[in-house]
This record gives C-alpha cells, sequence and structure tokens, in this order.
C-alpha cells in the first residue's frame, strides 16, 4: 500500500538529524517502493536547496511516487482548517500540513510522520505511523 512521507521526515534523513535520523531511515526503507510525496511535501523539502537537481537527486523519482493532490483532499483541508481556526489555530503557515493530511486520508494512504498530532486530529481515519506507536 503506498504511503505519504511528511516532509520532516526527508528533512531527518537529508540533514543527518542525530536524534530522528535512525527512525526515519527505517520507516522509508520498511515502506520502500510505497513511498509517495506530493508537490507541497516536496516545496517544503525543497527551499532548502539552490537548484531543482539536487533536490531531484534527494528525492529520486525512482525511491519517491509523486502524486498530485486530489481537488477532494483541497476542500477537505480547507475544511480541516477552518475548524482549527474556530478551536482558536492561529498560525497561518499550518495549511500545507493540512494539504497533507488530507491527501492521505482521501487517498487512504498512511502517513510516516514525526509530527502526529495534528493529523490525529483533524483526520482521524489516516492511518498514522509516527515514533510513539511504531518506534
Amino acid at each position: 500500500m503506498p504511503v505519504l512521507v511528511d516532509t520532516n521526515v526527508l528533512i531527518d534523513i537529508a540533514y543527518d538529524d542525530p536524534e530522528w535520523r535512525g527512525w526515519s531511515q527505517g520507516q522509508l526503507e520498511q515502506h520502500a517502493g510505497e513511498l509517495v510525496i506530493n508537490p507541497i511535501i516536496f516545496a517544503e523539502f525543497s527551499y532548502r536547496y539552490r537548484d531543482m537537481e539536487t533536490v531531484e537527486a534527494a528525492l529520486d523519482p525512482d525511491e519517491f511516487l509523486r502524486e498530485q493532490i486530489p481537488w477532494e483532499a483541497a476542500f477537505a483541508a480547507g475544511q480541516a482548517f477552518h475548524l482549527y481556526r474556530l478551536r482558536g489555530g492561529g498560525r497561518e503557515q499550518a495549511l500545507p500540513d493540512f494539504l497533507i493530511g488530507a491527501h492521505a486520508a482521501v487517498r487512504g494512504y498512511p502517513i510516516v510522520t514525526r509530527d502526529p498530532v495534528s493529523y490525529r486530529t483533524y483526520f482521524p481515519t489516516v492511518d498514522v505511523i509516527a515514533p510513539d506507536t511504531h518506534p
């Protein structure tokens, strides 16, 4: 089954995070051949690089299936973001997380992430693969 990979997992590996690289690398290896990213994840990851070629090398299309965000996911993200704001959420930049979570929800994909709280709160049907449940 395809697995959506959250940006923080990719950053752990690319920047050799001493605390999280091992867990993140292990999850990617466990789900090899099923890893999916979308344009939001690509954008969040790529801002750290100067050129597209370096990003393409880091996110090899042979390892990471690239998938567009479905229109239904864009709507679901907007609805979840609205609920977040009604509950007092104030971070305007949080919308990318809602787009990623909605993509997983609409497609029925699990998501591998180190930051599971918002996904579990706003997309309770998504199977979240996180350190607290998948050590």
